[in-house]
């Protein structure tokens, strides 16, 4: 028996409670791991609150990501005491996931838990994290230097602004956190933002399609009219990494700066991206990301906890990262 979050529909309407569950439960894969560390994502919520219909058969047990150690292995790369992490790959959406004390996968969405790095710090990574180093690597990839200027992060207080910024911050970055919270700004300039500023001039529709020269490159979890603003916005050859869309799913705006500015625009998946760049980004979380500035960020819960997490993350009210630990 083990412990977890079950997210049932009974007649249409939504709960979420934790419950003892037998192992003959879990669904099918060939690594079982011992979870000790989950975390809540803004699907987490999504998926424990029935907001997003991103569930196809309940009972569910939801969790986009976990860490812990392998109790049993049929996968080739893996044997009984690794430690591993598991994002993505639409676990905890549409397959069992994390917010349990036990959880079976397949051995191929697995990555191995890096040397140095706790289970708790990688949850406290996360989803958010991964996501956040593969923009910054994106960015890079196109030329992004500290030299080049600004580098904007929209909705900066959340879990993959926050760590965008201490991230940027810290490999040298002049890093302006924009964000609705005025209670965050010590906060964010407490994980290296230069400077801090309201999101609301942000929200309003772009008169042009070209505005003034600003940005040398963003992280974006916004979307919407925030991003259509950026990019009109953004130098000459600057390049803005879209990873989300808390403000809105549309983009309203024109190929002007894509084509008078040469501007880039880059997609960034961290759900379904090969384990060979996942591998690559957390070994740059490794040792790119201050332990310190991550713990400064992190809150931890219980399973309990979840429920009431969802509802909040969902209305934008938790600051940086929350890890769960299954065990408390």
């Amino acid at each position: 028996m083990f412990t977890a979050l079950v997210v049932d529909n009974v007649g249409g309407a939504i709960t979420a409670a934790v419950r003892e569950l037998d192992e003959a439960s879990l669904p099918q894969g060939d690594v079982t791991v011992a979870v000790e560390y989950s975390t809540v994502n803004y699907k987490d919520g999504l998926v424990a609150t029935g907001a997003g219909g991103l569930v196809k058969q309940y009972p569910h047990v939801p969790g986009i990501d976990f860490a812990g150690t392998v109790l049993e292995s049929e996968h080739p790369a893996y044997k009984t005491g690794d430690k591993v992490i598991l994002t993505g790959w639409r676990v905890g959406e549409v397959r069992w996931g994390g917010h349990a004390q036990k959880a079976r996968v397949s051995g191929d969405w697995l990555v191995p838990l890096p040397a140095g790095l706790t289970t708790r710090h990688a949850m406290a990574i996360g989803t958010a994290g991964l996501t956040a180093m593969l923009a910054v690597i994106a960015l890079e990839t196109q030329g992004l230097t500290p030299a080049a200027g600004e580098v904007l992060v929209t909705g900066a207080a959340g879990g993959v602004g926050s760590i965008a910024t201490a991230l940027l911050a810290k490999r040298g970055y002049p890093v302006v956190a924009s964000t609705g919270r005025p209670e965050t700004y010590d906060y964010l300039r407490s994980l290296g933002a230069t400077t801090v500023i309201d999101r609301s001039p942000f929200a309003e529709p772009a008169k042009r399609p070209l505005e003034a020269e600003r940005w040398a490159g963003c992280v974006d979890s916004v979307g919407g009219n925030t991003l259509a603003r950026v990019l009109a916005q953004t130098k000459y050859r600057g390049s803005v990494a879209a990873v989300g869309l808390a403000g809105g799913s549309k983009l309203d705006h024109t190929v002007i700066p894509f084509l008078l500015r040469g501007v880039n625009l880059l997609g960034i998946d961290s759900v379904m991206c090969s384990t060979s760049r996942r591998i690559d980004a957390w070994n740059r979380l490794r040792s790119d990301l201050p332990v310190e500035r991550l713990d400064s960020m992190t809150l931890t819960a219980g399973l309990n906890d979840v429920p009431r997490l969802a509802a909040d993350i969902l209305k934008g009210q938790v600051r940086g990262r929350v890890v769960i630990d299954v065990n408390r």
